[in-house]
């Protein structure tokens, strides 16, 4: 058992596999129609005989692989401050949504014990390699109301899904949004999971430690 520097027993986490279901940012990234895009500028470079190379980003914090919280849509709503890392550390389940576009509360009730855990969603967009295309499309797999009712009923912390947003393109009222976050339930959006099976597994998305965010970026990685 490995040992800290205080003599205090630090308990290791076993897993035989880690699936990383992240976007690669300025690779396999789409920016929200409107929305700055994505850039990554060297601002110091060792090719340019600096002595280290340096980076500066400029993003909005909804592109890639990203985690929603609350304050997103509601007014009052909470941030990822109010959230504790613990919260984005959680056993997860994945399901297979088939062919379907718009997600049923049926493929919810598939989906086995979820309380206190995730629920994420393979689709299409992640089976055709769309979501990792690097570009975007508008006619998405989404969650239905009825489903995102569905996963508050059944007590999940956070709903993910394999598309830009949860809700279906082009909506004016984002119900989907709305339901999930009135009940504290993050949301976690363009993920790819073309390479993972349906099954149980932890989920790790930590977001980035941004005072007062209504979002952030995440490393998004399930644990087998």
């Amino acid at each position: 058992m490995p040992i800290n520097a205080d003599g205090a027993t630090i308990n290791m986490i076993h897993f035989n596999r880690a699936h990383d279901i992240s976007i690669v940012l300025g690779r396999e990234s789409v920016s929200w129609p409107g929305d700055p895009p994505y850039q990554r500028d060297l601002i110091s470079s060792l090719a340019a005989g600096k002595v280290s190379n340096v980076s500066h980003l400029s993003m909005t914090t909804h592109v890639g692989t990203h985690v929603d919280a609350p304050a997103h849509f509601l007014a009052g709503g909470g941030d990822l401050d109010s959230y504790a890392a613990a919260d984005f550390i959680l056993p997860a389940v994945v399901v297979d949504a088939g062919d379907a576009t718009a997600i049923g509360p049926e493929i919810v009730a598939a989906a086995g014990p979820l309380a206190g855990g995730a629920l994420l969603f393979r689709t299409t967009n992640s089976t055709t390699g769309r979501i990792a295309s690097g570009e975007f499309f508008r006619d998405g797999a989404h969650l239905s109301r009825e489903a995102a009712r569905a996963c508050v009923d059944r007590g999940v912390s956070l709903v993910g899904i394999d598309y830009f947003t949860i809700d279906a393109f082009g909506t004016r009222t984002f119900p989907v949004h709305l339901c999930l976050m009135s009940a504290g339930v993050l949301i976690l959006e363009t993920i790819n999971l073309r390479d993972v099976q349906p099954g149980s597994y932890t989920l790790i998305c930590l977001p980035l430690r941004l005072a007062g965010a209504e979002a952030s970026p995440v490393r998004a990685v399930l644990l087998e």
